[in-house]
């Protein structure tokens, strides 16, 4: 993981971006490319066509992290995501035939209660067991989903962590999950993200009381 990566922070925030910000940022178009190829390996990036390409919003956590944040980002960058009706029954019916350790949406929901969730992301004991499995009920791969089988990375040893972790690097809307699991379980956490003082007010006000 290169230091000099860090740069990248020096980008506003924003959808989609082009990498002729990153030629600005980084000096040269070969540069660029090759910091580019850099964050999309890492997870942090995903190239588009023509150029373009986008970031998570975790790349904003101070660098010193990052390293902390890439077993959950390269989980994420691998998941591999099944439907059958693509509704709530999805969801249901595989928490009954996966076994795993569910992370994100539906366990920041039980932790948190603050944001009703979509999709139910695990850490499948067995990735391509559980892909057979569900192939065998009716699902189809695809990327649409709602239900997405990670490969098991990292450090497990310590379960709030590590759903806190996969909610900093997914960033976007998990960011106040990630917020809220540290309001309400921060004395499970040895690792902690850094967050603005606005959104950390606004999950405080949101949390159930």
């Amino acid at each position: 993981m290169k230091p000099e990566l860090i740069l990248v922070q020096q980008l506003d925030t924003k959808p989609v971006y082009h990498v002729s910000e990153l030629v600005e940022t980084f000096g040269s178009r070969p540069s660029a490319y090759r910091s580019l190829r850099d964050l999309t390996e890492l997870g942090f990036a995903q190239h588009e066509r023509r150029g373009y390409f986008t970031l998570r919003s975790s790349i904003h956590q101070p660098y010193n992290l990052w390293q902390y944040l890439l077993p959950s980002l390269s989980a994420l960058k691998n998941a591999r995501y099944f439907g059958k009706t693509y509704d709530e029954y999805d969801t249901k019916q595989a928490r009954k035939i996966i076994q795993g350790m569910i992370t994100l949406d539906y366990r920041a929901y039980e932790l948190t209660k603050l944001q009703n969730p979509r999709t139910m992301f695990i850490y499948a004991n067995s990735i391509d067991s559980a892909a057979r499995r569900l192939k065998s009920e009716g699902y189809s791969e695809g990327e649409k989903g709602r239900v997405a089988l990670l490969s098991r990375t990292g450090d497990f040893s310590n379960e709030i962590q590590r759903v806190y972790l996969d909610c900093l690097a997914a960033g976007g809307r998990y960011v106040l999950d990630a917020i809220a699991i540290e309001l309400l379980h921060g004395s499970a956490l040895k690792i902690k993200g850094s967050f603005p003082i606005e959104l950390v007010n606004k999950v405080k006000e949101d949390l159930p009381k």
